[in-house]
């Protein structure tokens, strides 16, 4: 792959984190607002069940814990798996960065002249820095996955109870 792919590769991904960074920003105000919805909904509810316990709307405050914890477990659900797949690559990022380190101390070490010694550590110096550079963009990208894939389920909640309390 050229220099040139690889930044027009670079520039999709940093088009589609973008994107998806600006579509969870969305979710998070509709989120927010269906929550303000729904809290005015059922203070109402409540109101009305104290003022008259023989009409109290039973199953719908039932619903006001049950659906927050089956929200927040799969919210929280979401955001275990991501911080396991991202320690897992982190790992496995250290584990080759490190042989790579070896390898190059020994190209250093073993080198023929100076030069050679300094050409070996700036190969590696660059491909470190290459490597780091595109380790950060693939855990920037997954964060922000995992940013929304943990607040689905809140929002998928949230919106749904707002629909189905509109009177």
């Amino acid at each position: 792959m050229t220099e040139f792919e690889k930044a027009l590769k670079t520039g999709r991904r940093l088009t589609r984190d973008g994107a998806k960074a600006a579509s969870t920003a969305l979710s998070g105000g509709e989120m927010m607002q269906a929550a303000g919805d729904v809290i005015n909904a059922r203070l109402e509810i409540m109101a009305a069940g104290m003022a008259d316990p023989r009409k109290a709307d039973l199953t719908e405050m039932s619903l006001m814990s049950t659906e927050k914890v089956e929200a927040l477990s799969a919210s929280a659900s979401a955001m275990a798996k991501t911080f396991g797949d991202i320690g897992g690559r982190l790992g496995s990022g250290v584990m080759t960065e490190a042989g790579l380190a070896s390898k190059a101390a020994t190209s250093i070490a073993t080198a023929a002249t100076p030069a050679a010694a300094l050409q070996a550590q700036y190969s590696y110096a660059v491909g470190w820095w290459s490597r780091a550079a595109a380790q950060l963009l693939t855990l920037n990208s997954a964060l922000l996955q995992g940013q929304a894939d943990a607040i689905r389920p809140i929002h998928n909640t949230a919106v749904a109870n707002a629909k189905r309390l509109k009177k």
